[in-house]
Formats: C-alpha cells, structure tokens, sequence
C-alpha cells in the first residue's frame, strides 16, 4: 500500500472523518436549487429576446454562455440528488431532476446505473468504460486492432468532447443505453426523443435564432464543460491506477480524483466539484460542504492539482494510456497514427 495513502488514514476509518460534513442544510440546498432554476429561467429568457443593435447581439450571446454555465450547476444539483446528498425524500425534487434529466439527455436511471458502478470502480482498467472514459494499459494497447485504437483514440479526443451535446449526451447517455437495453432504458430514448421534439417545436414557433441562443447554445456549452469535466477528472498527470487484485477505494479516491483548483466564479458553476477526491471519498457530502470537509481534514489536502488552465488542460489530454511498469499514465507510442479532428 502506497506510504501516502497510510499515512491519511487509509480504509473506513477516513471515510468515517467524513460523516459529519454529510448533514445537510435543508435551506441551503432548497435556496440553492431554486435560485440556480431561476438563473436559468432568467438567462434563457434573455437569450430569446430578439436582438437588433450590435449591443443587444452580445448580451444575447452572453446569456446564451451564462445559461451554460448554470445547466453545468444544475447537473451538480442533479447528481448530488441521485447521489442522495441533497433533498432527501423529496418528492418535488424528484420530479424536478426527472424531467432536467430528459431535457439534458441524462435520464436519472441510466445515470444512476453507470454513475454508481463508476464510484464502485475508479481506477480499474477493466470496467472503466462504465460511467467513464475507456483506459487501457500500454499492454493492452498493443494487441489491440487498428479500428480498435482509432475508436479509442475517437473517444478521447478534444473535438469529441466540445462536440459532447452529440458524442457524449445524444449517442451515449441517450441512444446507446436504450439501443442496448429498450425495455430497461426506455427514459434514454424518451429523452433523445423529447430533445429533437422540442428542436422541432422552438424552430416551427419561436424560429431558429430562438433555439440556437436559448436551447442549443446553452446545452452544447454546458455540456462541452461537461464532457471535459468527467475526462479531467480522472485523466491528469500523476494519478495512479491500481491493479484489481490490490485495489483499494480510498487511494482510487484520493490518488485516482483529480482536485481542479478553480475561482470563485467557476467554482459555483461547477459546484465545487472541482474538489473531486473529496466527493469520491464520500459521495454523501453536499456539493456546498465539500471545501468545508477538505479545509477540515488533513488527509485530505490534495496530493495532485490541475485547472481550467490551457497548460493543465493539454497536460490532461496528454495522458493516454497507463504503463504499469512506469507507474503512470504515457502518451501514444510514436508509432501511433495520428487520430485527427473529424469533418463536417
């Protein structure tokens, strides 16, 4: 077992420390959830305003990237309620996260599904499609076919991922799931369905400059942030991957999330989960109590950071496979065919 990972309090007895930070502030999370839908309420209806002047085109466009913002603030109201950290027993916030997840394409039961056996699992190569990002191993890489790496090289490219409104929502989380399973997934192809429904609905009423700044815009930017978010998190310089066999929840926690340093602004549209060790150790604490759980455990100051930053970001994208022998995650071998952006 890694000295680092001892030395915290490795096993229950860490997880245990956290405990207190997973009581929830009734208030809080019901003023937290209503004041973010009414930021998106309110950025929306700005970005459907008819525009004229060149001043009224860039408030426009600015709402249309502030209401991004918020879809990604209310995914994390989303997540921590199917992770049952806020608004426990709610039935009103069920319903609400319900139907959020169909219109961003994130039906709560497919995402519950993959999203849970994603924290049973981090770090493990074997499974890591699951609710993540594929990884294999150098070893791994080398037996595989050409279309093979070419599919998963596809998967973790940057244009897949800024095209994540597509890729990673539509085709993932919507079609794929229910194409697999019908009957079990039914709410994904709902929500695909719901999706171009209402393209069609905004377009025949309201006409196209309506969807693109008030419905298309704000879902592909929200879910382009998204898309790199579930990548960073656990693709960054230094995080390590543990062999099945000596696997152990709480270094995948602390040594396999990463903790993305971000300002204050970005840090409440991306609802601390910046802070993603924490969350991983105990998936129970508020999104508003995680800087609070890490400022009071010492075991949990962060071993490892990247950001938002353009040199942390390519850093991430850099990491491609994992060398065992190494010890950390490698780029392609040089011989590698370069995967480039598709056309249009």
């Amino acid at each position: 077992m890694d000295e680092r990972v001892e030395e915290r309090g490795e096993g229950k007895s860490l997880v245990s420390k956290t405990r207190p930070f997973t009581v929830e502030s009734r208030a809080k999370s019901v003023w937290f959830t209503f004041s973010t839908f009414v930021l998106l309420a309110s950025a929306i209806a700005l970005a459907a305003r008819p525009s004229v002047t060149p001043l009224e085109w860039a408030m426009r466009a600015a709402a249309s990237l502030v209401a991004g913002l918020v879809i990604v603030r209310c995914f994390i109201l989303f997540h921590d309620y199917q992770h049952g950290a806020i608004l426990r027993r709610s039935q009103v916030a069920k319903a609400l996260f319900w139907v959020f997840g169909l219109l961003i394409m994130t039906p709560a039961k497919v995402w519950r599904d993959t999203h849970n056996y994603h924290h049973a699992h981090t770090a493990k190569i074997v499974g890591s499609n699951i609710g993540s990002y594929m990884m294999v191993t150098t070893g791994m890489w080398a037996k595989m076919t050409p279309a093979q790496r070419k599919m998963y090289a596809l998967v973790r490219h940057p244009v897949t991922m800024a095209t994540g409104y597509f890729t990673i929502f539509m085709l993932g989380l919507g079609v794929s799931p229910f194409l697999r399973a019908p009957k079990k997934n039914w709410s994904a192809g709902f929500a695909v369905l719901l999706n171009w429904t209402l393209t069609a609905l905004i377009i025949w009423k309201l006409g196209v400059l309506v969807w693109v700044f008030a419905f298309f815009l704000p879902l592909a930017i929200a879910m382009a942030i998204g898309a790199y978010l579930f990548y960073a998190q656990h693709n960054f310089p230094d995080m390590v991957v543990q062999p099945r066999e000596s696997w152990s929840f709480t270094r995948a926690a602390l040594e396999s999330s990463s903790y993305m340093e971000m300002g204050p602004l970005m840090a409440y549209f991306t609802g601390n989960i910046g802070l993603h060790h924490v969350h991983h150790l105990n998936p129970l604490i508020p999104f508003y109590r995680l800087p609070e759980a890490m400022a009071g455990m010492p075991e949990l100051q962060p071993s490892h950071k990247t950001s938002l930053r353009f040199g942390d970001v390519r850093a991430c994208f850099a990491q491609k496979l994992w060398d065992p022998e190494a010890g950390k995650m490698v780029g392609y071998p040089s011989t590698t065919t370069t995967i480039t952006a598709p056309t249009a």
